[in-house]
């Protein structure tokens, strides 16, 4: 009897695993240069507090006055909220500077790493 349960026991903690395996899994931050830093200010176009990953659209205008749009990869909404940045914190039109780690491929956008809003709050 005790072989059973013991069995059926680890039955269910695999099947349970199993099924839990996907909510652990995660992308890897390697598109991301990390050893660089690069800073942008620019108007806020799009902000998107969803889960996996919350995103902020900026206008940037670049040297030459060419509007440029970046991409900013954010946590996931439970650790933006314990950084207390939520909903309402970032909306179109306002005006942030954003230190960031760029993407490798050069496209325009990278991972958040502060973030200086209007009022001078910086979200870490």
């Amino acid at each position: 009897m005790t072989n059973t349960v013991t069995r059926t026991a680890l039955a269910a903690a695999g099947i349970a695993l199993a099924i839990a395996a996907p909510a652990w899994s995660h992308h890897s931050h390697a598109m991301f240069d990390h050893a660089k830093e690069v800073t942008v200010t620019g108007k806020v176009t799009e902000f998107v507090f969803r889960n996996p990953h919350v995103f902020l659209y900026v206008d940037v205008k670049s040297d030459n006055g060419e509007v440029l749009n970046y991409w900013l990869e954010m946590s996931n909404i439970p650790n933006m909220i314990k950084r207390g940045i939520v909903q309402t914190t970032f909306k179109p039109g306002d005006v942030v500077t954003i230190r960031l780690n760029p993407l490798k491929d050069g496209r325009l956008g990278g991972n958040y790493l502060t973030i200086t809003a209007a009022d001078g709050k910086t979200y870490e």
